[in-house]
Parts: C-alpha cells; structure tokens; sequence
C-alpha cells in the first residue's frame, strides 16, 4: 500500500450518554473525505480502541466502511501487549475492505527490542494484509529503537512501513537514511508533520485531520511545490492548535474541536474525561485566530 500523504486517526464519537454516536459517523467520514484525506485508519489508538468492547468495534467497523463507500483505502488498528491475542484477533476479523494493518508496540510490559522483534515478527507472519509498525514510546512505556525496526524491515516481507511518533527527530532519520527506499515512514505526530516531510518521510497519520483536513493537505502541496515558505508559514498558523489537541490527552482534544464544528460531542469514554471548559474556549479562540489568518 502507498502511505504517502495525509491518513487521519479516526475518532470514535459517542453520545452523552457514552454509547457510540452513529449517526455522527459518516459526519466526520464525509469531512475527512472532502478534506481531500488519502485514507482512514479505524479503530486506532486515537479511536480509543482499548475502550470499545468487541461487538462495538465490529459495528464501528461496519458504520465507517459504509460510510466511505471505498472513497479512501482503510487501515485498521489491530495491536496490543499479547502478541497471541493481536494474531487470534488478526486472524478472526474480516480484512477485506482493509489494505493495511497498524499495530501499535505492546504497552505496559516492557519489552526487550528482541522481544519488539519477535512480536512483529509472529504478528507479520500470521497476518494476510502489510504491517505498519506503531511507535509511540510516550504511551507504550518502550521505544523501538532504529536499529529493531531497520531489522524488521530488512527480514521480514509485509513489514511496509512505521508510524513514528517518538518525537526524536534523530531516531526518525536515521531510519529514513537506513532503510530500503521501498519502506516507507510515517510521521505519527501533527506538530512534526513538516519536518518529518522535509527529512524524507512520505506522510503522516493526523489526529488534527479529523477536523480540518484541508490545511494539512495544503502543507504537502507547498512541500511538492517546493514552496517551503508557505508551509512554514501554514505549520506555524497551526501550531497552537496541535499543542492544545494534546494538553488533556488524545482525543479528549480533537473531539472538543470536533463539538465546535459540529461533528459530534466532545464526550469520551472513562478513564479519559471530556474536555475542560478552558481548553475548550481557547481551542476555539486559536481556531478562530487560525481562520483568520488562513
């Protein structure tokens, strides 16, 4: 599968009452399809997966695949901290209308970088469809480290690509000068979408392109224009936008953005809890500011 591009973390919405909202589900399909998104990954971490029970995420399944009526390419999130459990959920969902799998690296136990490798290494072999390896060391507890992921990459076939939301500028570059140019990088963080970009990444997975798409898609156009100054420019406007998604945690941000244009409620499910008041009021001051400016 081609990741370039803008793929977007898609929320899942819910009531007031907590039960998923499906009715604001082809909302937020159609605002990320007419933000002119490449595709769609279901029920990742953003989607707060460890949330949903398993006949949740098949009817969310069901609701978004009908709702993008294979506009975009779908990417499911299937990952987790027991490697048997990820293969028996892998080999008990019906991959079809999916090209790629994104699995997050196991959280909460720790494990070696051998341990990384072994896990990705029985997860690629059970599953039918790629893999794109998960990075995000500040939720998992454990990073992987370059030198693992060029190993997974180099020896084992359907490995396709990483979402590195590490933070470390370094770590991504020394995977982007290291591995085969058929493997593809993914930033995994918005505030890092540009840099990432100019360093050789070919896109990103954005929990900002929820809500506004467009911009973000306007980015990778001046970064193909070779327009560096507009989307320096266009990345600092957003700035402040992306710094507050993330100041209560993911996606109780996004999801507050999402209340205020519309598109669903900013409820979430325990042990997150909605957005507060002041976070709330200053999104939609920086939003307002950003349209302003835009």
């Amino acid at each position: 599968m081609n990741l370039k591009g803008l793929g977007v973390a898609m929320v899942t919405p819910f009531k007031e009452d907590g039960n998923i909202d499906f009715n604001a589900i082809p909302r937020i399909v159609e605002n990320i399809i007419t933000g002119r998104a490449d595709y769609i990954v279901v029920l990742g971490t953003t989607a707060e997966v460890s949330s949903l029970s398993d006949l949740e995420k098949k009817t969310v399944l069901k609701a978004v695949i009908g709702a993008n009526k294979n506009k975009l390419p779908l990417i499911i999130g299937i990952g987790g901290n027991n490697t048997a459990k990820v293969i028996d959920e892998i080999q008990s969902t019906d991959l079809n209308p999916f090209q790629a799998i994104l699995s997050v690296s196991p959280y909460y136990n720790k494990p070696t970088q051998e341990g990384i490798y072994e896990h990705y290494k029985h997860i690629a072999k059970a599953s039918p469809l790629p893999i794109i390896v998960y990075n995000v060391p500040s939720r998992t507890g454990s990073n992987i480290e370059p030198h693992t992921f060029i190993r997974l990459a180099e020896e084992i076939e359907n490995i396709i690509g990483i979402k590195d939301a590490s933070g470390d500028m370094d770590q991504a570059q020394q995977m982007l000068k290291h591995c085969a140019p058929h493997i593809q990088v993914i930033s995994g963080d918005d505030s890092l979408t540009l840099p990432m970009l100019l360093a050789g990444a070919v896109g990103t997975i954005s929990v900002l392109g929820n809500a506004i798409p467009v911009p973000l898609k306007e980015i990778f156009h001046f970064v193909e224009m070779g327009n560096l100054k507009k989307a320096y420019t266009l990345h600092y406007q957003l700035l402040d936008v992306i710094n507050l998604l993330f100041e209560e945690g993911n996606p109780v941000g996004v999801k507050a953005l999402l209340e205020s244009i519309g598109l669903c409620s900013k409820t979430v499910r325990l042990p997150l809890i909605k957005a507060s008041t002041s976070l709330h009021d200053r999104l939609q001051r920086v939003m307002e500011a950003f349209i302003a400016s835009h």
